[in-house]
């Protein structure tokens, strides 16, 4: 065979139609690998403390129910103190990818809320994607350990609350107004440097407008019992504040509405409405009382009161313990740092000025000089002891020397009720102590004796006046009586009218009246005559009474 001829058949071989069939398959795999790589999303990862319900190639990304991607892997980070998971989201996912997007797992929970993701005891945990609404594009993502509270694009008002009375708010509890809900706590972190919590909070539109610069905040626990100098106190909030807590706020009384609040204005969080209201007085004259008594049942936020108007508050009891005295100090006082808030009786003065408070505190020191204001410790709970601070005006005091503590002004005291009490007593105490009791007591032992052996002699007499008694002789005493009378009574029967002892004894009384009545001309007689039985009476006329002579 030819050269030329086996070229023919080689080129023939080449062309022959057999191999059409592999070569389309190629170019279609190849195809199909394009398409599979020009179709899929972008990977993004994905940080979370434990990859709890997370399994690789299983958990699915959703949002509203839609699958947007799938988990690929997961792995420990390298420093081993988190997860990373890497995810393939679907092509048109990547607009839902920016700095707003939220990320979270979705799994059966049970909070204050109630409870959630039943869905998930079958089908498995799932994370779900909250689309956010930045223009930057962002493939690096924190999962959140809880489900946001609002979305990124709700209406509302951001605003943050600093405190120190603990982590008393998780996210998720209500921020109440007057009872009812109108936001939630979206974060709450702690500041070791600062020591405080710090709680970041959403309020739905439209109630943000109830947010001003004079809005306080103040924590609501449910139930409030308070027992103090003021009473017994019952606070009840809402049913679902009583079971998990929560914040509320508002306005105090006699405070303008003020401009509304700004996003992100930060507000103290107080421990209740009380405090929140004591916050609003922030001008105030602080003042020192040096209390020669005790200070037991008086607490910091005391109130400061002047006849029963409450124009103050005690702001720290002890305050500088260990500081030194003034040298006017005969004996060691507890210091007492006391506020006066002006601002309780008006937040401004008749000139529409603010208030002064230089012009307050020389005020304060001519009533202390001219009118002998004084201030004094008083109980104001019999039941808890709970003690305040009284100011009044009093005559019988000494004459006001100005005197500082600390830099801070002393304001002038005068002992309590009740120590002016103890003092009569101690006072009474010493003097019966000065009583010489045992001469009292010698003779207190000499009248008892006394007192005894007459005790046994009208022992001793009773005994014989019952020994007496007993006699049977003395026992027929009575029925002797009755006799005699029972014969007495017969006796006289015998002299009663009609009878004829009876007329004898009338006849023998009728003949004694009429010799009495001969004799008694006899009798005149010899009372004027003795000697007339003797003598006959002689014929002389009657005498003649003379005039006495001048």
């Amino acid at each position: 065979m030819s050269d030329e001829h086996r070229a023919q058949r080689r080129v023939q071989s080449r062309l022959s139609p057999v191999w059409i069939v592999p070569l389309v398959a190629i170019v279609i795999g190849l195809w199909l690998v394009y398409d599979n790589y020009a179709q899929r999303g972008p990977l993004i990862t994905l940080e979370m403390p434990s990859a709890e319900g997370i399994e690789a190639g299983k958990t699915l990304i959703k949002t509203r129910n839609v699958e947007v991607g799938r988990v690929e892997s997961v792995r420990l980070s390298d420093d081993l103190s988190h997860t990373v998971i890497t995810a393939r989201m679907s092509q048109d996912a990547e607009r839902m990818l920016n700095e707003g997007s939220n990320f979270w797992v979705v799994k059966p929970r049970i909070g204050r809320e109630g409870i959630s993701g039943l869905g998930t005891v079958l089908s498995g945990a799932y994370i779900q994607l909250q689309p956010g609404r930045s223009d930057e594009p962002q493939y690096h993502f924190q999962v959140l350990e809880n489900p946001p509270v609002a979305p990124p694009g709700a209406e509302g008002i951001r605003i943050n609350l600093v405190s120190q009375i603990g982590n008393s708010l998780r996210v998720g509890d209500p921020i109440t107004y007057q009872g009812f809900t109108v936001g939630r706590v979206e974060d709450a972190t702690f500041d070791p440097k600062e020591r405080e919590m710090r709680h970041r909070l959403f309020i739905e539109a439209p109630y943000d407008v109830l947010i001003t610069e004079n809005t306080r905040f103040w924590t609501a626990s449910g139930i409030n019992l308070s027992l103090d100098a003021q009473g017994f106190n019952v606070n009840i909030e809402s049913i679902e504040t009583l079971l998990g807590g929560g914040v509320t706020f508002g306005i105090p009384e006699d405070i303008p509405m003020g401009a509304p609040a700004e996003p992100e204005t930060t507000y103290t969080l107080y421990a209740d409405a009380e405090s929140a209201l004591q916050g609003t007085f922030n001008r105030y004259l602080e003042y020192v009382l040096l209390i020669d008594d005790t200070v037991r049942g008086l607490s910091s936020g005391a109130p400061v009161e002047y006849r029963g108007v409450r124009v103050g508050t005690v702001a720290s009891v002890p305050w500088h313990f260990t500081a030194p005295q003034p040298d006017t100090r005969q004996q060691f006082a507890i210091p007492v740092l006391i506020r006066i808030e002006p601002q309780r009786l008006g937040n401004v003065n008749n000139g529409g000025q603010p208030i002064d408070l230089n012009e307050w505190r020389e005020r304060f020191k001519k009533m202390f000089t001219d009118y002998g204001l004084r201030a004094s410790l008083e109980s104001g709970n019999l039941l808890t002891g709970a003690l305040f601070v009284d100011l009044n005006f009093r005559d019988d005091v000494e004459e006001y020397t100005p005197e500082t503590f600390e830099n801070r002004p002393v304001f002038p005291t005068v002992s309590t009720g009740f120590a002016q009490i103890e003092q009569k007593v101690s006072n009474l105490l010493d003097k019966l102590n000065g009583l010489e009791i045992e001469p009292i007591f010698d003779k207190l032992d000499r009248n008892l004796a006394t007192s005894e052996a007459t005790l046994e002699e009208v022992r001793a007499t009773a005994e014989s006046l019952h020994a007496l008694l007993s006699d049977p002789s003395i026992q027929q005493i009575p029925d002797n009586i009755n006799a005699s009378l029972r014969e007495l009574q017969q006796t006289l029967q015998g002299v009663s009218p009609g009878s004829s002892a009876y007329d004898e004894l009338t006849g023998t009384l009728e003949s004694l009246e009429a010799l009495l009545r001969d004799l008694q001309p006899v009798a005149r007689t010899l009372r004027e005559n003795p000697n007339a039985l003797i003598f006959d009476q002689p014929d002389n006329p009657d005498p003649v009474p003379r005039a006495p002579s001048q």
